[in-house]
C-alpha cells in the first residue's frame, strides 16, 4: 500500500460520499437537540413531583404531570426510532456510492501486485457502514450535551455543579488511558488478522498443490502461529476494553451515588429541596452516560477510524472520475516507444528501450529465455503495468488516453495462467456482458476450437463453474480462456503462453485462430518460448535479460536465432540435452 498522501481532489470519493448525506447528518443532530432536552424529563419530573406534589398532596397536579411524562417520553421514544433509521439509511447510500469504487480498488490494487491488501477495500467499507448504522454516531452526537448537563446541576447548587464537572473530568480521564493503552495493540490485532486471511485464502486457492506436495503441514503452522498471535493481541486488547468499560461503569454508579450524598448534605442544611436533590443524581447520571458509552464504543470508533483513512487511501489512488472524449474505434495499429518498464512498486527497469510497431492484420511472436520479460511485456501491452518511460499507443493514442469501457471490448488477453470466473460457460466467454450475442459466443468458442468440447459438457454452454460447479482440466481452462479473448472480434489480441497446456490438435487449432484473426484485420501478440507456436506469425521479437536483441520478418529473425545459440535459452537447453544423452555430464 502507498504512503503517499493523496491529493485533494483524487480523494473526494469518499469525502464526497459523506458530504451527500449532510443534510441527513443535520437531521441527526436536529433530533439528537431534541432527545437530549427531553432527557431532561425524569429530571424535572422528580423534581416537580418531591418539591410540589408532595408538598401540596395535590393529585389533580401529580395526574397532569403523569399524563405530560407520559407524551414527552413517547415523543422521546419516536425521535429515538426515526435518528437510528436515518443513521442506518447513511450507512447504506454510504455502501451504494463506494461499494463499486471499493471493488474497483480491491481489482486494481491485485493488478499493481499490491501486499496486505487482498480484499481490505470492501472489508473497510463493511466497517464503516456497520459503525455509522450503530449506536456509535449516536453517543458521539450526545456527547456535546454533558456540559449542559453539568450547567444544570450548577444551576441547582455550585457544589453539585463541580462535583459533576470532577466526576465527567474522572470518566474523560478514563478514555485517555483507554485510547493509549488499546491503540497499539488493535493495530497490532489488525495486521496479523489480515495476513492470516491473506495466508487462509491462497491456501484454498493451491489446495491440491499443498495436498500433492506435503505442505499443508506448514502452511498449517505459519496460519496457527498468526492466529495465535492474533488471538493474543485480541485478548489483550478485550482484556483492557473490559477493564474499563468495568471501571467508567462501576465509578458512574458510584459517582450517581455520591451525587446523592452531596445533596443528601445540603438537604439537611437546607440549601437546596429533596427534589433537587433527586434530580441532581439523575442529571449526572445522564451527564456521564455519553462518555461511558463511548468508552464502551471506543474499539469500534477505533475500527471506523482506520477504515475510514484506508478507503481515502485506497479509493485516493484511483483515477479521478474526469469524463473522457471518446476515440474512433480502434483499428489495432500498436506502437511502443523506447519503452523501460518494472513491476509496480520497483524502480529497477526489466525491460530496456523497447520499440516496434504492428500494423492491423499482423501478427507478432515475443520469444526469449526464461526471466526475459516476455510477460512483463505483454502486461505493458495490455494497460495493467505502467511504464517508467516511454510508451504504449494504440492507433496513436496513448492507453491511458483510452475510455476503459472502450478499450476493453476492443482488447482480447489470454494470461498466461487462465482462471474462470464463477458462472456458466457462456458467461466466462461473453466476459459476462448481461446481454450477450449467442452467435458471437459460439464463433469465439469455433475459434479456438472448443466448441465441441463444450457442447459433451453436462449442460453445454450453461455449464456452471466455479465453486460447487464443473471443474475444467488445464487444457480446457486454456482453450474457454482464448474463446473468451477472441468473442467479439476484438481489434488488438494478446495471448502469453497460449499453447502450455494443448496437445497437438489444441496447438493447430490456436494457429488457425491466428491466422483468422490476422484475415480479419486483427493485431495479434503471441508470447512463447517455442517457436513452433509462432508458425502464423508475421514478425518476431526476441528479448533477452530484458533487452530487445531483434525485432523483424519471423523467418530472419528464427533463423539469426538458431545460428546463434548462445542468444537463444531453448537452443541452450537443446545442446545440454544432448551433451547429456551422449554422456557427458549437463
Amino acid at each position: 500500500m502507498s504512503n503517499k498522501s493523496p491529493d485533494k481532489s483524487i480523494t473526494s470519493k469518499v469525502e464526497a460520499a459523506l458530504k451527500s448525506c449532510r443534510s441527513a447528518f443535520v437531521s441527526v443532530v436536529f433530533f439528537s437537540m431534541f432527545i437530549n432536552l427531553l432527557m431532561l424529563t425524569g429530571p424535572l419530573f422528580m423534581l416537580q413531583v418531591y418539591d410540589r406534589v408532595l408538598a401540596s398532596k395535590s393529585q389533580s397536579t401529580l395526574v397532569a404531570l403523569v399524563i405530560l411524562v407520559a407524551a414527552l417520553f413517547i415523543f422521546l421514544g419516536l425521535l429515538e426510532l426515526v435518528r437510528t433509521r436515518i443513521l442506518a439509511r447513511i450507512g447504506e447510500k454510504i455502501n451504494q456510492q463506494l461499494s463499486a469504487p471499493s471493488l474497483v480498488a480491491t481489482i486494481n490494487h491485485a493488478v499493481k501486485q499490491t501486499p496486505n491488501v487482498g480484499t481490505q477495500p470492501i472489508r473497510d467499507l463493511d466497517t464503516l457502514k456497520s459503525f455509522i448504522a450503530s449506536n456509535g454516531p449516536a453517543t458521539l452526537f450526545d456527547l456535546p450535551w454533558t456540559p449542559i448537563y453539568l450547567a444544570v446541576n450548577f444551576m441547582l447548587h455550585w457544589v453539585l455543579g463541580v462535583f459533576s464537572v470532577l466526576a465527567t473530568l474522572f470518566l474523560v480521564i478514563i478514555s485517555i488511558l483507554n485510547e493509549w493503552l488499546t491503540k497499539p495493540r488493535s493495530e497490532k490485532a489488525t495486521t496479523t488478522a489480515v495476513k492470516s486471511a491473506i495466508i487462509a485464502e491462497e491456501t484454498r486457492q493451491n489446495a491440491e498443490i499443498l495436498t500433492a506436495m506435503g505442505m499443508q503441514k506448514n502452511i498449517q503452522n505459519n496460519w496457527q502461529d498468526l492466529q495465535q498471535e492474533t488471538a493474543k493481541s485480541q485478548l489483550s486488547l478485550s482484556n483492557i476494553s473490559s477493564l474499563f468499560i468495568s471501571i467508567s461503569k462501576s465509578s458512574r454508579m458510584f459517582l450517581q451515588s455520591c451525587t446523592l450524598a452531596i445533596g443528601a448534605l445540603l438537604v439537611i442544611e437546607q440549601l437546596i429541596s429533596p427534589g433537587a436533590m433527586i434530580a441532581a443524581s439523575i442529571i449526572l447520571t445522564r451527564a456521564l452516560a455519553p462518555i461511558d458509552q463511548s468508552i464502551a464504543q471506543w474499539r469500534n470508533f477505533m475500527n471506523a477510524r482506520k477504515a475510514y483513512a484506508r478507503l481515502k487511501l485506497f479509493l485516493g489512488e484511483e483515477t479521478p472520475d474526469t469524463p473522457q472524449m471518446p476515440l474512433p474505434e480502434p483499428k489495432g495499429k500498436i506502437t511502443v516507444e523506447k519503452l523501460f518498464l518494472a513491476p509496480p512498486g520497483m524502480k529497477t527497469p526489466v525491460l530496456k528501450s523497447v520499440e516496434f510497431t504492428l500494423n492491423p492484420g499482423e501478427a507478432l511472436g515475443i520469444l526469449g529465455p526464461t526471466g526475459a520479460g516476455k510477460s512483463c511485456l505483454a502486461r505493458a501491452l495490455i494497460g495493467t503495468w505502467s511504464p517508467l518511460s516511454g510508451t504504449v499507443r494504440l492507433d496513436g493514442a496513448t492507453l491511458e488516453q483510452w475510455n476503459p469501457d472502450q478499450l476493453g471490448p476492443a482488447m482480447g488477453y489470454l494470461p498466461q495462467s487462465v482462471e474462470l470466473l464463477s458462472g456458466t460457460i457462456k458467461d466466462n466467454i461473453a466476459r459476462f456482458n448481461k446481454n450477450p450475442d449467442p452467435e458471437k459466443i459460439v464463433k469465439a468458442a469455433i475459434a479456438a476450437n472448443v466448441h465441441e468440447l463444450i457442447l459433451t459438457l453436462p449442460d453445454g454452454y450453461d455449464t456452471a463453474l466455479g465453486e460447487g460447479g464443473h471443474r475444467l482440466s488445464g487444457g480446457q481452462k486454456q482453450r474457454i480462456g482464448l474463446a473468451r479473448a477472441l468473442y467479439n472480434d476484438p481489434c488488438y489480441i494478446i495471448l502469453d503462453e497460449p499453447n502450455s497446456n494443448l496437445d497437438a490438435e489444441g496447438e493447430q487449432a490456436l494457429t488457425n485462430a491466428i491466422g483468422a484473426a490476422k484475415q480479419n484485420g486483427q493485431t495479434v501478440v503471441v508470447v512463447a518460448h517455442r517457436p513452433s507456436a509462432l508458425e502464423a506469425c508475421d514478425k518476431v521479437l526476441f528479448l533477452r535479460d530484458g533487452k530487445q536483441l531483434a525485432f523483424g520478418e519471423r523467418d530472419d529473425i528464427l533463423s539469426k536465432i538458431l545460428q546463434k545459440p548462445t542468444t537463444n535459452g531453448i537452443q541452450q537447453q537443446q545442446q545440454t540435452n544432448k551433451k547429456t544423452q551422449g554422456g557427458e555430464p549437463s
